[in-house]
């Protein structure tokens, strides 16, 4: 296919699935927290906005929530199909990472979604409260599995390796490995900002049609105090990340930087375009910002980092995915940024939810933190090559033998099904979107009595016998 190698073919295949996977849990662990919010706030206040807003964001939580679960699966099933030397050498330490995440997250997740989706009328107030509670923190603790399984795979530690494998020798060790920390706070924070920007995109989508409604402005308000307070604290969270990278994955942030090689002792500038040729070992039309680059990535005005040079070439990742894919990202974050400045400085002037161009900016931004997300595990993924485990496995050692015709064949059925499949879901999403919240009856019926809500109706009753007749027929009356 197109001159691609099986083990072109068999990466394209697992970026193609994962792509699509990220963007449901990127909007499901966000809405899921965002929905105990809403609850919480409608208890305290008893305002009708947020039951309605609660209601209405929970049908699309539901939607993503199944696509999510679905695309998931044919992941876990690639690790065995195409990734079968992986599995075998590393599935001692991936393998229970990945059932701890379906023995804890998911079983609490599946345990209280049906009470979450289903019990408004029927369970109290409290009780329905938890469930939306244990279901955001499923989804959370679902993330953090995920991510520590990832995370081991960049910075691999508390393994052994016996026979030809890797077993654990230290699961702390394994689980809490130096880059896990920075890793599920950056993913978990992205998925925030992404639900904000998908909240106050929609929102502002309203706006811009005139349907100018309490439900409507609660949503824009709520996500850009959201977008305000989150987004500059990514900022920090992803410094502290690229300098963990640094220490861990040299190679990676020279990728990323397009940096090629120290010239004596000179600072390192700031790269902001530039097309780097992994032939020519070169970085072309660069344009740069002087001595930021070291200020940046070592925290001083004349640091220096290793150069690509420095690594063998069959060790280098490359630089031109990782160098754009990094700069979509951080360029989107520095928008986000914006945006909630903006959006502060509106508030203050009593004109957020009437000035045009800042909705338009809103509306567009909306799947900015999806794109973001996407660019991000880019970065990570194509820059941690030519490793699976880093440092440890190559991934051309870790890819099953099969030949390019099935692995081709398997990757234009994946493409097709889930543009059909995963195309409807979303599209029935955007209809959701576009419908709007709309006004929820919050009055629970009665606690008893036949067919009411503590009591099931019978499903068959014999009539009451008729009372006999004691009237007198001689009576006049």
């Amino acid at each position: 296919m197109f001159g691609l190698a099986a083990l072109d073919l068999a990466r394209i295949q697992f970026a193609f699935t994962m792509s699509f996977h990220i963007l449901f849990p990127a909007i499901t662990i966000g809405l899921a927290s965002y929905l105990a919010v809403l609850e919480i706030c409608w208890l305290k206040t008893k305002r009708q906005v947020f039951v309605d807003l609660y209601h209405f964001w929970l049908r699309i939580f539901a939607v993503n929530f199944g696509m999510g679960v679905v695309s998931g699966i044919v992941m876990a099933y690639q690790f065995g199909t195409n990734w079968g030397f992986f599995s075998e050498y590393a599935g001692n330490i991936t393998g229970p990472l990945l059932a701890y995440e379906v023995l804890t997250a998911f079983f609490l997740e599946a345990g209280f979604l049906g009470v979450m989706l289903f019990g408004w009328t029927r369970v109290g107030p409290g009780l329905h409260l938890f469930a939306t509670c244990m279901v955001a923190l499923g989804t959370l603790i679902s993330a953090t599995w995920i991510l520590g399984a990832n995370s081991w795979m960049q910075t691999p530690q508390g393994y052994a390796i016996v026979n030809g494998r890797m077993v654990p020798a230290d699961w702390l060790q394994i689980v809490f490995n130096p880059s896990f920390p920075y890793r599920l706070t950056h993913m978990a924070i992205a998925a925030f900002l992404s639900t904000a920007l998908f909240v106050g995109g929609s929102a502002a989508w309203h706006l811009l049609r005139g349907s100018d409604r309490p439900a409507v402005r609660t949503m824009l308000s709520m996500a850009m105090w959201m977008l305000l307070i989150v987004a500059p604290i990514q900022a920090l969270v992803g410094d502290m990340h690229g300098l963990n990278t640094l220490k861990y994955q040299p190679a990676k942030i020279a990728a990323m930087e397009g940096h090629w090689q120290n010239e004596g002792d000179k600072p390192l500038p700031l790269l902001l375009f530039g097309i780097p040729s992994m032939k020519d070992e070169e970085t072309r039309f660069a344009v740069g910002i002087p001595r930021v680059g070291s200020w940046i990535l070592t925290h001083t005005w004349g640091g220096q980092i290793k150069g690509l040079k420095d690594f063998p070439p069959g060790e280098r990742p490359n630089s031109l995915i990782v160098f754009w894919s990094f700069r979509v990202m951080v360029g989107l974050g520095l928008l986000m940024i914006a945006l909630g400045a903006w959006g502060l400085w509106l508030r203050w002037k009593g004109r957020l939810f009437t000035t045009r161009p800042f909705l338009r900016m809103a509306m567009w931004m909306g799947p900015a933190g999806l794109v973001a997300v996407l660019a991000g595990w880019i970065t990570t993924e194509v820059g941690r090559q030519p490793w699976v485990v880093y440092g440890v496995l190559r991934t051309a050692d870790a890819v099953s033998r099969h030949g390019a015709g099935p692995l081709a064949l398997t990757l234009g059925l994946f493409v097709v099904s889930y543009l059909f499949v995963f195309g409807v879901g979303i599209a029935y999403v955007l209809r959701l979107v576009r419908k709007g919240p709309q006004t929820f009856e919050t009055a629970r019926p009665p606690a008893g009595g036949p067919g009411q809500g503590k009591t099931p109706a019978r499903p068959l009753s014999v009539p009451e016998p008729e009372a006999a007749d004691t009237h007198d027929p001689h009576d006049p009356h």
